[in-house]
């Protein structure tokens, strides 16, 4: 559900305020009671709740760097145990 940031142009009172983006705007201002409440431009914001993909896929999980492959590179044919150039 969205954030949304409130502002009264009257009292200056600021609020956020988590509402279906289907709702119509609230216009009280719950400090002075003027229909001057008014939604603000800013970030967008969200919220998850429950027990969906989030929580139970990537909730704390973080990446995590891939482990690089070893190379080993094959001995020559001249070589032999214990040679110095490997």
């Amino acid at each position: 559900m969205p954030i949304y940031d409130y502002q009264c142009t009257s009292c200056g009172f600021k609020k956020e305020v988590m509402r279906k983006a289907s709702e119509p705007n609230l216009t009280a201002c719950p400090e002075c009671n003027k229909e001057t409440f008014a939604k603000q431009v800013s970030a967008p914001s969200f919220q998850l709740n429950g027990t969906g993909w989030y929580a139970t896929d990537f909730k704390g999980s973080g990446s995590k760097p891939a482990k690089p492959e070893k190379k080993t590179e094959a001995a020559p044919a001249a070589c032999v145990t214990g040679c110095a150039c490997h």
